[in-house]
């Protein structure tokens, strides 16, 4: 028997279960609200921790998705620095790791991701860092502080806004990576190499083409990176953006089928294959009403939403999650992008404005319609990508008019 029962039971501390929580509050729920989180921080914004936390220019308690007396206030029961150890989906008992057994009626399962370690020689060494937690960013700038050379590894979201923040603090920065340009996997070519240009004209070194071989050291402690191409750069510290992974650990265990872009397979209404549990955030792959095939999708905005799809469907309202994707991300204070989608591959590539003058927007189409968009300084363009994409509206031999700046992108 189990040592307590709670009718919504929300497992993982970050922005799906937190947003969940909010909305079923907000649409009505009257039934008592557990959230279980890892972390020693309540639910917040993980942007932040490469960007503005880690700049110095917003606080710990800037980045709470709320106000610490909020939780109290909506009578949600929040554990911080707990887990969810074990899920008895026959039974609806889940098995805290502080020994507690908790009965539950619906459940969320939201447990994020967990970043990809680089197994290669020093990778013992002091000095290396992974960024996910925002005592992790703490620790990068503490490291960062103390020295003056920082390399990162990857040259994707969190290597150039590492690389960003901290040269706007002062820090010599260099990015090796694997791409030819950055961003080129997400945003091809073209877009990539204009966010390396705003890095290498803000002094950020660059480093394409190229793989990490292993990190050499001194007393224990990094104090240089070594390339496959033999290039060696001094280190002080180390940022290691390798991407993450799914933690399907205990969706697994728990016997929750598993989809093939390594996420808990969902419904289109995020409802997993155990009636009354769903699944939201990092780890949720569903299926997509907008693209017809199954997504997951690894971004800030994607958990918000999905926590709200998840709460309107624990309160019986069928609600598809029928949301574009978005995503954005800054370099300091030079230049930002937002972007929806995603495309994982396209055919024709459109450009709308002057990437030279860093106000453009990338136009990803793939069979004659639009898989995503890209927008530096034309947002309002993003409104009608979301539309084409939506509609899948078939615009095949209408790239002049996509690239046009004096087109009317409404009559497509």
């Amino acid at each position: 028997m189990a040592d307590r029962q709670v009718d919504h039971l929300l497992i993982g501390g970050g922005l799906a279960a937190a947003n969940c929580a909010r909305w079923l509050r907000q649409e009505g729920a009257d039934g008592s609200i557990l959230l279980v989180g890892r972390e020693p921080d309540p639910p917040y914004n993980r942007p932040p921790c490469s960007k503005e936390f880690l700049q110095g220019r917003e606080g710990r308690e800037e980045t709470y998705f709320r106000p610490n007396e909020w939780w109290e206030d909506q009578s949600i029961e929040l554990l911080t620095r707990t887990s969810v150890m074990q899920v008895d989906l026959g039974s609806r008992v889940a098995t805290l790791s502080n020994h507690q057994e908790v009965g539950f009626d619906k459940a969320l399962v939201a447990t994020g991701a967990n970043v990809r370690i680089l197994h290669v020689d020093g990778a013992e060494l002091d000095g290396l860092h992974y960024l996910r937690t925002l005592s992790n960013s703490e620790a990068i700038w503490r490291d960062a502080e103390a020295g003056e050379r920082v390399v990162i590894i990857g040259g994707s979201y969190i290597g150039t806004e590492v690389a960003a923040s901290l040269t706007l603090r002062g820090k010599r920065c260099a990015i090796v990576m694997q791409e030819s340009v950055t961003h080129e996997r997400t945003f091809g070519a073209q877009a990539g190499r204009y966010f390396q240009s705003v890095l290498e004209e803000h002094g950020v070194e660059v480093h394409g083409d190229d793989e990490l071989e292993r990190f050499e050291g001194a007393d224990g402690r990094v104090t240089k990176v070594v390339t496959k191409s033999e290039l060696e750069l001094d280190a002080d510290a180390v940022v290691i953006g390798a991407g993450v992974h799914p933690d399907v650990h205990l969706a697994e265990r728990a016997g929750l089928e598993l989809g093939e872009r390594g996420g808990v397979r969902c419904s289109s209404r995020l409802e997993t294959s155990a009636p009354g549990v769903w699944a939201a955030g990092d780890i949720c792959e569903y299926d997509s009403p907008i693209h017809g095939a199954p997504l997951r999708i690894e971004h800030w905005d994607v958990a918000l939403s999905q926590g709200k799809t998840a709460a309107l469907n624990m309160l019986g309202r069928e609600t598809e999650h029928d949301v574009v994707p978005y995503f954005f991300s800054d370099l300091a204070d030079w230049a930002s992008l937002e972007y929806v989608g995603p495309a994982f591959g396209w055919d024709e590539e459109v450009v709308r404005g002057s990437i030279e003058n860093g106000e453009f927007s990338g136009w990803y189409l793939k069979d004659g319609r639009v898989a995503a968009a890209l927008s530096v300084g034309r947002s309002d363009d993003l409104d009608h990508a979301r539309r084409l994409l939506t509609a899948h509206t078939d615009v095949s031999g209408r790239a002049a008019e996509l690239a046009d700046v004096n087109s009317d992108l409404s009559a497509l």
